[in-house]
């Protein structure tokens, strides 16, 4: 339910006495959010060039709020809202996101391929890919395929992190010892989030993302090999992702048609089957004019005759489209998206599809700016779902929701211009994102049959897995998930959790199932905390 031990700021209530969500662009507030912006786009080109991660920075955000809440001016007051605190969380977030993997990472790759001249229209096309990825989402979010209430954990663990620290009592006292668990489990190299994410997402998916995980770290023992060199999880993810793509068209047309024939549902969900269709097909445009920009602009268009170049316009928007619904299903149901071996998947199709050299760095570029920004605000949303009262007050939720949005949009405009102004410092001093060197040494490797022989068998077997699971356990995108990340313990810590998740809830039921959400909450966020500082104090002493 809605949060409403907080003093009422004056911008909450509106006319005729209905609750008006705090604006984004209030007076006095402005400085506050640009220079969280600029905070959230520096710490994530910091972390992505030097350490080859992007932390989760919305809890981050959540503590700035909620320590300005605490300035004793009239300026600061209407930082007690929860929904405020919501809103500076979601502006961090998007800011460290979309300058770290939707605009530096893009950029790093022409530039590691000695195509200085294409990095001002790849910054272009990485922006407008990266306001795409979010405005897919933000009219697909809710709807009965990304629906709220699916697990979305990190967005869930910011929320309950809010709500506790507000309530405080015996819901806080939880988090704080959750959080105590997730700090030290991760500073002894046990990656605690996973028992969070284990406790509030889906158990059918945690499970198959923990056998992924467990069979790839340890394939070589069980296998005598590493499954990765064999395209085994690419091939599998390549499967599970067109089922999966498949199922969601399906389930549209399926919701569609029960919409027609019994009129819309003044219940959930809030975005209806044609609403996300509409959302999909406009951004598939959307993505095809991007890719054209990007053809034109960066001059690949001369490499290719006039059906390949259609071809490769088709592939990059398809590409787009497929990583972001990917990224997104698996972000939904684990917290975790493979946006980096999403696109690493794209680029080895089109490599086998021949396309040349520079067509398929900027394709893979293109590919990886996509799927990001779409997972990261959907956390964002969730979170302010959550504390907005989980849709009880529909109208109340859409506008908020729709701060939101702003929120999102502004600390892109802010990132896209540090990112600007910045990135030639960071290749000066050869300052890239590791990944970007595994997409050129790919590329440069070059493809054969075996590699297309092995992406064919094992893509059967992924289409076969996520078949069998259905649209709603999506087991198939999850194992192959697990499969592309080298980190069995994860995996061990996830069955772990799922034991302890039965016993709870056996025990005690659906009051026990709470208790571990917050619980699980506080892992999260003690994690995400540990990580961040731990990488920054790293960066310090660099």
């Amino acid at each position: 339910m809605n949060d409403t031990t907080q003093p009422a700021t004056p911008d909450v209530e509106g006319a005729q006495g209905k609750r008006r969500h705090p604006r984004f662009f209030a007076p006095g507030q402005m400085v506050v959010n640009v220079i969280v912006c600029v905070l959230g786009a520096i710490i994530g080109m910091e972390l992505i060039t030097r350490v080859g991660i992007t932390p989760n920075t919305s809890i981050i955000g959540a503590l700035i709020a909620i320590l300005l809440s605490y300035i004793p001016l009239r300026l600061f007051r209407r930082y007690r809202s929860l929904e405020s605190q919501t809103l500076v969380q979601t502006t961090i977030s998007g800011a460290t996101f979309s300058a770290a993997n939707g605009l530096l990472l893009p950029l790093a790759i022409p530039f590691l391929m000695g195509e200085s001249g294409m990095l001002v229209p790849m910054l272009v096309g990485a922006a407008l890919a990266v306001i795409t990825d979010a405005s897919i989402l933000y009219f697909s979010f809710d709807s009965k395929i990304f629906s709220a209430r699916a697990a979305w954990p990190p967005g869930l663990a910011t929320a309950e992190a809010l709500k506790a620290a507000a309530n405080k009592g015996r819901n806080a006292l939880l988090l704080l010892v959750g959080m105590v668990c997730g700090g030290v489990g991760k500073a002894f190299g046990i990656p605690a989030d996973m028992f969070g994410i284990a406790w509030i997402a889906n158990v059918f998916a945690m499970c198959a993302l923990g056998l992924g995980l467990i069979l790839r770290g340890y394939s070589e023992t069980l296998f005598g090999f590493d499954i990765s060199t064999a395209y085994i999880p690419h091939g599998i993810m390549i499967g599970a992702g067109l089922v999966a793509l498949i199922q969601i068209l399906l389930l549209m047309r399926r919701d569609r048609r029960h919409s027609e024939a019994n009129g819309e549902s003044t219940q959930r969900p809030t975005r209806s089957a044609l609403q996300m269709r509409t959302a999909m097909m406009s951004g598939f445009g959307a993505y095809l004019i991007i890719a054209l920009i990007l053809a034109l602009g960066t001059g690949i268009y001369t490499g290719m005759s006039v059906g390949m170049l259609i071809g490769w316009l088709i592939f990059a928007a398809l590409a787009a489209m497929a990583s972001e619904l990917i990224v997104g299903i698996a972000a939904m149901h684990s917290g975790w998206f493979p946006s980096f071996a999403t696109a690493l998947i794209f680029l080895v199709i089109g490599m086998l599809v021949g396309f040349p050299t520079t067509a398929l760095g900027i394709l893979v570029a293109f590919t990886v700016a996509t799927g990001p920004a779409f997972a990261d605000m959907a956390y964002d949303l969730k979170a302010g779902w959550t504390i907005r009262g989980e849709g009880s007050d529909r109208e109340y939720e859409m506008d908020g929701r729709r701060q939101q949005y702003f929120a999102e949009l502004f600390s892109f405009g802010v990132a896209i211009v540090i990112v600007a102004f910045a990135f030639q410092a960071y290749f000066a001093a050869d300052l890239v994102p590791p990944v970007a060197r595994v997409y050129v040494a790919t590329i440069d490797a070059g493809a054969s049959l075996d590699v297309a022989r092995q992406l064919l068998i094992w893509g059967v077997v992924g289409a076969i897995i996520q078949f069998a699971g259905g649209v709603s356990r999506q087991i198939g995108v999850l194992l192959a998930t697990g499969l592309l990340i080298t980190s069995p313990i994860a995996g061990i810590v996830i069955y772990l959790a799922l034991l302890v998740r039965w016993i709870v809830v056996k025990r005690f039921g659906l009051a026990g199932s709470h208790k571990l959400y917050v619980l699980g909450a506080g892992f999260i966020t003690g994690s995400a905390l540990y990580s961040f500082f731990s990488s920054t104090l790293k960066l310090g002493s660099k």
